[in-house]
């Protein structure tokens, strides 16, 4: 299975620090539900996936492979094939290696393990060392245990497999590793399960392939450049994470029935596929603050380099001020300024334009020569491509438009500014005029539409019109707001325009809708219940909705007011516990 992207990457790890900063930055791939601590039912709410496929929500991820120039700063290698490094995906392989006439069994609900051990600086001869090698590809040498010390012009495969033998008892456990097992024998990829295990599961195997040969003028002499972000030099300090977020019945029957030598997702009838650009487009803010992508001075976490063969001791004394907050904005917030907001990242191609009205380019495109540009056309939507075209209109489709719950892959930083961002490649970072409420969104859905006298419009002489027909809007937005008061309408509306107006909802009278995202699901959870009762009470009564009113054991929430008061109305209606969730047709 393909993870043509990645969803994030920072210093989260909710196997084996919940909650809080882990010791090294991850690579991340998989659902949208990924956070400081996870349950199944949040992998399982995720609105998309960095993945194939999309009955599996899941989360894999690695420690992330830098290299160190020789000025002595840092970088993230990229994989192959992603040049700006704005992806970063890998391969993971669901094998069946179970003995003759043995029934493999899928992943049970809130399994987590990992594979690997980040400390480990030489080889131990183990399932658990032999389970880390890597293919050094057009070398035409064996695989190795550590990082080789030579160049591959194909690129370094790293490569996890991960213990399938189970004690069937524990879905996860204290090191996070003694609940599973390798097969017995000398292999870590198959074999019979031993006793103290015996419940054979899917193997699952890591592949990762980066693009190593792009640093060759990093060498110093004969000695290899690279290192692990957990300042693991050697390469046997490379492991892997899996949280399991799959539709637990149908990967029990891709199990059973999908058996094709081949090992062609697509050959697998149990599942069906997100296609490789709405992988790519699956992504969330991060919500530590702290840089993990371009030149870096240091590792993050306070890692230093360690080349062993002692077993490497934790970063002491870190002076890193890190911590989980308010979750990062790819966007320019232009509500007070300008009276613009941002509705996401939409899509584009290129022989068939999203916006198809007025059009610039330049080497100094920033998103404020953008939207003036546009705005003075007299436009009301302006969006940005591969960091230096700017494109206005006054309709967004909803084909084009950000899809719910999607953040998008609008990765590319401004010509004119490399702190902001201007969309990437078929991908759009769109503005829009505000007409009353003027707010941003970042994660899911769209502002208002044109209506289809706007749309009409001929580009040399556009007129704004006000929105009769407009895209829906995900409660999963990052917010932030500007004082915008419409002024009410006297013209009284004809019948037949009457009757195509949306009408405002009388004040609703049942439960509010309490959909199972991050946010909701921490505000439940019983460790924070009683605190987050406290806070609501006063939360939803003010007018502060800034990142800095909610506080930090909220962390899930990653500072979005439409977030957090959409789960305070769930908490405040549900004060005992959410309903039950049906998750089979026999539950009717």
């Amino acid at each position: 299975m393909g993870c043509p992207g990645r969803v994030v990457r920072n210093r989260l790890d909710p196997i084996v620090n919940p909650g809080g900063v882990a010791s090294h930055v991850h690579t991340i791939s998989g659902g949208s539900g990924f956070g400081p601590s996870m349950t199944f039912q949040q992998a399982r709410d995720s609105k998309c996936s960095s993945c194939q496929i999309k009955e599996d929500m899941s989360n894999y991820w690695t420690p992330q492979l830098m290299v160190q120039m020789k000025d002595g700063t840092f970088q993230p290698v990229p994989v192959q094939g992603d040049g700006d490094d704005s992806n970063g995906g890998m391969t993971v392989y669901y094998l069946q290696r179970g003995e003759k006439g043995e029934q493999l069994k899928a992943f049970p609900e809130g399994f987590r393990m990992l594979a690997g051990d980040p400390n480990r600086r030489n080889f131990t001869g183990d399932s658990d060392a032999k389970a880390i090698n890597y293919n050094c590809l057009g070398g035409n040498k064996p695989e190795t245990n550590e990082l080789p010390n030579y160049n591959c012009p194909g690129g370094l495969r790293a490569q996890v497999f991960f213990p399938s033998c189970w004690d069937g008892k524990n879905l996860d456990s204290d090191n996070h590793r003694s609940h599973m097992s390798y097969p017995v024998g000398d292999h870590a990829d198959s074999g019979a399960c031993p006793s103290s295990h015996p419940v054979h599961l899917i193997s699952i195997f890591f592949e990762i392939l980066y693009d190593t040969p792009k640093f060759l003028d990093q060498w110093n002499g004969d000695q290899q450049p690279f290192v692990f972000s957990n300042g693991d030099k050697t390469g046997y300090g490379l492991h892997g994470d899996f949280v399991n977020g799959w539709d637990v019945d149908v990967l029990q029957k891709a199990v059973d029935t999908c058996t094709d030598n081949s090992g062609q997702v697509e050959k697998c009838g149990a599942v069906t596929m997100f296609t490789p650009d709405e992988c790519k487009a699956c992504k969330i803010p991060s919500v530590i603050d702290e840089p993990v992508d371009g030149i870096l001075k240091a590792l993050a976490g306070c890692n230093k380099i360690s080349a062993g063969p002692e077993y490497a001791a934790p970063p002491k004394d870190c002076a890193s001020t890190a911590a989980i907050g308010a979750a990062a904005q790819n966007f320019v917030d232009l509500t007070s300024t300008k009276k613009w907001a941002y509705t996401g990242c939409g899509t584009d191609k290129y022989d068939k334009r999203t916006f198809t009205g007025k059009s610039t380019t330049g080497d100094d495109m920033t998103v404020e020569k953008c939207v003036d540009f546009c705005s003075g056309a007299g436009f009301t939507y302006a969006g940005l491509e591969y960091g230096r075209e700017c494109y206005c209109d006054n309709k967004l489709d909803k084909a084009n438009a950000p899809k719910d719950g999607v953040m998008g892959s609008c990765t590319t930083k401004c010509s004119g500014n490399n702190k902001q961002f201007c969309g990437a490649a078929g991908a759009l970072s769109i503005y829009h005029k505000c007409e009353g409420e003027c707010k941003n969104i970042q994660i899911g859905g769209a502002a208002p539409a044109a209506s289809s006298k706007a749309a009409a419009a001929p580009s040399a002489s556009p007129k704004p019109q006000s929105s009769s027909n407009p895209v829906s809007v995900s409660k999963a937005a990052v917010v932030s707001k500007a004082a915008a008061t419409p002024k009410p309408s006297t013209t009284k509306p004809t019948k037949a325009a009457a009757s195509s107006m949306v009408t405002p909802a009388p004040t609703p009278t049942k439960a509010p809708d309490c959909p199972r995202n991050n946010c909701i699901n921490q505000i439940f959870n019983p460790t924070a219940s009683v605190s987050a009762s406290s806070f609501c009470a006063s939360y939803t009564k003010s007018a502060n909705t800034a990142a800095s009113a909610i506080p930090q054991y909220l962390h899930n929430c990653y500072g979005d007011a439409n977030m957090v008061t959409s789960a305070c109305k769930c908490l405040s209606h549900f004060p005992t516990g959410m309903p039950k969730i049906r998750r089979h047709a026999r539950e009717i």
